[in-house]
């Protein structure tokens, strides 16, 4: 990695970063941070895609036959059908595609840049070079990048290394040839895309990216969308996989009984391939693969990515939803209310504004402490709130600072939560040291006995019972010749004080909230904060039995057995360690619960992992959460969780739609092909009729049924069962009949024609017009459950197109005299066209007085 030196150097421009223009230009003249796996598939690959579907092959097949017998124009008729099948496929993978698309830039890692001196997250594959990246643990690294700034800061290299030891990063010094230094291990200066930050923080400038980085054209699989077999495909898959079996036989057998009845095996041919094709349900995978690609588009609208489209059918059937507190149900903007001290407190509204008494002396000293405990330039809210009520009180002490210089950071661990800084002063014989925590850590820290111990919660009870988080602060002195090895433990610290600070509810959570409750759904709530802070939340968002909670110490103390069965009432989980979460979702999961679990740190991808639904946070969260989950909260709200799992449950309301409509209406069209020549009587249809009535089923399915709106009732009814099959015997038996009553009505209308005399041409547009007519109604009564005239009103718009184009194009085949000649029609008198309309919508409405005898 080469580099200009004259480029790098430190100071206002770092914290400015890049402008606006700059990255344009940037983006122009480099392109996108992008690896070639990352792109989506071209035009010709999709459609070679769409030319290898069974029954474009069967269209051709039929044509050759056409051919054959000389006669040309039903052999360019079906040629032409080809063509705008072709089309219609073709539209509908490239709308896939294209939600594909949209999907993995939503999903890929993001990465936080500082722009016009603004903190900023975008995705990975808009960063450029000489962009200014914040490293924090947890994150992967975007881009190829020189380190400017580190604290503590440590990467797992593995991914290019193969070592599974993290290594220690140093920071450049703006001045010595940036060529000639160690390109990995520790104390390297470059940390690598892909790579994670494992601890401390940083700031770097981005050196390369694309395939200039080291990564090259490895290609990473985190970065795309999961396409893997769901249950739903494989279930689709296997429905399919019998129609065709079945068309198959029956082709094959339709030639050989055609060919020894009349003795001509060209027509046999084209018999067997009509009935090959009535019985071909290729719709079945193409449906799948579009609802949930374009589902995932959807719910993408509302601010969830999905990661992994097995959880978009996982969605409606999530049983127990835990979530966060901070930053999910509330809007993590914390606001610093309350400061105690030795058995006072304050609230920081009475020293706000013009006339208000000056702060305290005690409680200016807690104030600064914790702002030499916080970074300078922070990120977290409440740092930020910490820093900002700081400029406010502390002004003048402030600029007494300016020269102290930090020396060491003690992050937080999993053994002590809290963080030190230690500070030169100026003074040759000491540091200073601020520390802030968690109460109990830097009571901890402060060696308090049990009498301290009890008064500092008697301070702390009031407090969080009126919904504060609370943060400690304490500081020290430690003389500079007896710093070196030293831990936060060793030092003499000197508590200080509380600091209190309220995070607002979000507005929409309550609703939400009922929301679930009415659909079925479980809410707990799981936090790191005291259980009276989390019981102020839960109660205000209107959680059922809010007074219950478990700690993570009572967790520790339970057996799996107990645990299990105390989960079973308890909705409120406090002072939870992220790995404890882990434990929940598998009481849960051995409950027999569904579970979807949110999380955004390191510790939390494994719980993300092994829940039903993992959901990470987009804005807060890590990289390494955000790779683990299913879905990824764009916005981190809680009501955006419930808005998924609103769109999940239509998602698969309207595949189940889908599915039955496509076994209905595939029954009366095969049993118009089959059955009357089978009885001696004229051929019904031939290949160019069944090509004409998938113009109207592939759309159909896969556009009017995929744009259905959602049932009223979809929140206030009961998580389906994951295990559910999509087409149970319930919904066959009902499929079965409709597409019965459908065939028997074109049927006995074929009758009537025939024992009426009428011409074969006439009596085959008769049944072709009831049939077209038929599949309308099948339509019509699979979206709508309850009436079928909703759905022309229900705003689905594709529906109505189809329906308006289905009758137009059937006009067109029976009173054009060049397409009704091509089609083997009679132009059907008012009377006859009336006779074919009632009996295929009677045919396909029969059974709208019996629906409810079938279960859903």
């Amino acid at each position: 990695m080469r580099m200009r030196q004259d480029k790098m150097g430190k100071g206002e421009e770092i914290i400015k970063g890049l402008g606006a223009a700059e990255v344009e230009a940037k983006l122009k003249a480099g392109g996108y941070n992008e690896l070639p796996s990352q792109k989506p598939r071209h035009f010709g690959a999709v459609l070679a895609g769409v030319l290898r579907e069974p029954m474009l092959f069967l269209l051709f097949a039929a044509g050759a036959v056409y051919f054959f017998l000389g006669d040309i124009g039903d052999s360019l008729m079906l040629s032409a059908f080809v063509v705008f099948i072709i089309g219609i496929t073709f539209y509908q993978e490239r709308k896939t595609e294209r939600a594909l698309a949209a999907l993995r830039d939503l999903s890929s890692p993001r990465a936080l840049v500082i722009r016009d001196g603004v903190q900023k997250r975008i995705a990975g594959r808009e960063v450029v070079a000489g962009d200014i990246i914040v490293l924090r643990e947890g994150d992967r690294v975007p881009a190829d990048a020189v380190v400017l700034e580190a604290v503590n800061l440590s990467a797992d290299e593995s991914l290019l290394t193969g070592e599974s030891l993290a290594v220690s990063k140093s920071a450049w010094d703006g001045k010595s040839n940036i060529d000639n230094q160690k390109l990995e291990g520790d104390d390297s200066l470059f940390v690598y895309s892909g790579t994670l930050i494992t601890r401390g923080h940083g700031l770097a400038r981005v050196a390369a990216i694309g395939l200039d980085m080291r990564m090259g054209a490895i290609g990473k699989s985190l970065q795309s969308i999961k396409e893997g077999e769901t249950l739903l495909k494989k279930e689709t898959g296997r429905l399919a996989g019998i129609f065709g079996i079945i068309g198959l036989v029956l082709c094959v057998l339709a030639s050989v009984f055609y060919f020894l009845l009349e003795g001509d095996a060209l027509a046999g041919i084209l018999y067997g391939l009509t009935i090959g094709m009535s019985m071909l349900p290729e719709e079945f995978p193409v449906v799948t693969m579009i609802f949930l690609a374009l589902g995932a588009w959807r719910i993408s609208k509302r601010k969830v990515i999905t990661r992994n489209t097995a959880a978009i059918e996982s969605l409606g059937a999530v049983e127990v939803l835990c979530s966060d507190k901070t930053g999910t149900i509330t809007l993590n903007q914390m606001r610093l209310k309350q400061i105690a001290f030795g058995g006072k407190t304050i609230d920081l509204g009475d020293y706000d504004g013009d006339g208000a008494p000056e702060l305290p002396e005690d409680f200016k000293k807690l104030l600064e402490t914790a702002m030499l405990a916080s970074q300078s330039d922070p990120f977290d809210p409440l740092e930020k709130e910490i820093k900002k009520i700081g400029q406010t009180f502390l002004f003048s002490r402030n600029a007494s600072r300016e020269s102290w210089k930090l020396v060491k950071e003690y992050p937080f661990s999993g053994n002590l939560l809290a963080i030190s800084h230690v500070w030169e002063t100026g003074h040759n014989d000491y540091f200073a040291v601020a520390a802030k925590g968690a109460p109990e850590s830097i009571a901890e820290l402060c060696d308090f006995s049990e009498a301290d111990k009890i008064e500092l919660e008697k301070q702390m009870t009031p407090l969080l019972e009126s919904g504060l988080r609370l943060i400690a602060v304490a500081a020290a002195e430690v003389s500079k010749d007896q710093m070196a090895g030293k831990e936060p433990r060793d030092f003499d610290f000197k508590f200080l004080g509380l600091l209190g600070f309220l995070d607002p509810v979000r507005q929409t959570v309550p609703e939400a909230v009922a929301e679930c409750y009415r659909a079925g759904v479980r809410v707990c709530v799981i936090t790191g904060d005291y259980p009276a802070t989390a019981q102020h939340a839960v109660r205000a968002i209107g959680l059922k039995n809010s007074q219950e909670f478990l700690t993570g110490a009572d967790l520790a103390k339970l057996s799996r057995l107990e645990l299990k069965e105390k989960i079973k009432s308890v909705n409120v989980f406090a002072r939870i360690l992220p790995e404890q979460k882990m434990l929940l979702v598998n009481a849960f999961k051995e409950n027999g619960n569904v579970i979807a679990m949110t999380g955004d740190g390191v510790n939390d991808a494994p719980a993300l992992k092994a829940a039903n639904v993992g959901i990470a946070m987009g804005q807060r969260g890590t990289d390494v959460a955000r790779e683990s989950a299913d879905l990824v909260l764009l916005d981190d709200n809680f009501s955006s969780i419930v808005a998924g799992i609103r769109l999940g449950r239509a998602v698969f309301d309207n595949l189940k739609k889908a599915i039955a409509y496509i076994f209905a209406v595939h029954i009366p069209i095969a049993g118009m092909s089959f059955l009357p020549v089978a009885l001696g009587l004229p051929v019904a249809f031939f290949p160019a009729h069944i090509a004409f009535l998938e113009l109207v089923i592939d759309p159909a399915c896969s556009v009017a049924f995929e744009a259905e709106p959602e049932e009223k009732n979809i929140m206030r009814r009961p998580p389906r069962k994951l295990k559910e099959p999509l087409f149970g015997k319930s919904a066959a038996w009902k499929s079965f009949l409709q597409g019965l009553g459908v065939f028997l009505a074109v049927f006995l209308v074929f009758i009537f024609a025939v024992n009426a005399g009428l011409a074969e041409e006439y009596s085959r547009a008769m049944s072709f017009a009831a049939i077209v007519f038929g599949n309308l109604g099948l339509i019509a009564a699979n979206l709508e459950s309850g009436n079928p005239l909703k759905a022309f009103t229900n705003g689905n718009k594709p529906f109505k197109l189809i329906f308006a184009s289905a009758l137009i194009m059937l006009a067109l085949v029976l009173y054009v005299p060049a397409l009704r000649e091509v089609f083997h029609f009679a132009p059907l008198a008012l009377n006859h066209l009336a006779l074919s309309l009632a009996a295929g919508i009677l045919g396909a409405l029969c059974l709208e007085p019996f629906k409810p005898l079938f279960k859903k």
